[in-house]
């Protein structure tokens, strides 16, 4: 400390010597004009204050430390915490330390990470992006609840939807939520559609039905690829979420409760109907699903661009930039990385 004083009185005289005020020189090094003059006055170098000390006088001894490690990885105490390991101590009449030593002890050799003997909550990670770039590469489906005349009783609407075309490429009503029904509707799908093994992915939530041995070993005979949402996140599975919220906002959706299983499905038919082919989705460039699905969008989009060009050569003036876009959508992503996400409204800007 001494040599530190000495140090700092020097480089201030020497700065004063050369014509710069004390008080500058002390302000630049965050040194304290008063502190100066009492040490200038002294004569003496050594620090006034009390020396803190290094090592506190109620330190553990080596032995005492290791006792703290030895009990706590007792059987006993293995899987508790020091919250909990010092009151049952105590309730024996031993005290070796407090929580918090036990806490810093512990800590320090890496002995609070898990004390439990069940294993950790495994952190469930974001489902893997999956991209379609055409029809009958990745599908999306759901059940959701129509209600009935009874009270308390309900209707399970099954819908399967392209996710790449957002068509509705299966569905079906019945009166309970099973398995086996659902693994009849994707059978049908892949015989309607002429599925492939391997061709297809199809994402779900993690209800019985989704995750069932019946559904599970269908999926596997006809070479569908499962996929799953986290549990309890909603948003792992948008797009079904999404024609959900269409179907049920539908000025034609029944004010009352459907009286039966035939009329349930009367009505889901006419909505489909209407949702393929004379729907046009803002997310496809406002063509129909069943345009997309059968690959007339690009026709389509590419007479719309052409009438477009066609437009704005006859009156120029009234085109500030350039015309619409109306290329279509060659890539569909479910549950995409941020990346996407920002890429795709980059360009929508």
């Amino acid at each position: 400390m001494s040599h530190d004083r000495l140090e700092i009185i020097t480089l201030i005289k020497e700065a004063r010597d050369s014509g710069a005020r004390q008080s500058t020189a002390c302000e630049i090094i965050g040194f304290s004009p008063k502190t100066l003059q009492r040490w200038s006055q002294s004569g003496s170098l050594q620090d006034g204050r009390i020396e803190a000390k290094q090592s506190p006088s109620n330190k553990l001894t080596e032995l005492e430390y290791q006792r703290v490690i030895k009990v706590a990885n007792q059987p006993e105490y293995a899987d508790l915490s020091p919250n909990k390991i010092v009151p049952k101590l105590a309730d024996n009449g031993i005290y070796i330390a407090s929580e918090s030593t036990f806490y810093r002890i512990l800590s320090v050799e890496k002995q609070l990470q898990h004390r439990q003997k069940a294993k950790p909550v495994n952190q469930v990670k974001k489902p893997k992006a999956l991209c379609a770039t055409a029809p009958n590469q990745l599908y999306s489906w759901d059940i959701t609840y129509l209600p009935t005349q009874v009270k308390g009783i309900f209707l399970y609407l099954y819908l399967v939807m392209d996710i790449f075309s957002r068509k509705v490429v299966g569905w079906q009503v019945y009166q309970n939520e099973s398995s086996a029904q659902a693994a009849d509707l994707m059978t049908d799908i892949c015989l309607q559609e002429d599925i492939e093994p391997n061709q297809v992915t199809l994402h779900s939530d993690n209800g019985s039905p989704m995750k069932g041995a019946t559904m599970l070993s269908t999926l596997q005979q006809l070479g569908v690829i499962p996929s799953f949402s986290r549990p309890s996140v909603s948003n792992d599975n948008p797009y079904s979420e999404s024609l959900f919220r269409t179907l049920k906002y539908r000025p034609e959706y029944p004010e009352k409760a459907f009286s039966n299983l035939e009329t349930a499905r009367h009505w889901v038919t006419g909505f489909v109907y209407w949702y393929n082919e004379e729907h046009l989705h803002s997310e496809i460039k406002f063509v129909t699903p069943g345009q997309r699905h059968r690959g007339e969008d690009m026709e389509i989009l590419a007479h719309r661009k052409q009438v477009y060009q066609v437009a704005q050569s006859k009156n120029p003036e009234r085109w500030s930039g350039d015309i619409r876009n109306w290329e279509p959508i060659k890539e569909v992503y479910l549950n995409p990385e941020k990346q996407k996400i920002d890429e795709k409204e980059s360009k929508a800007a």
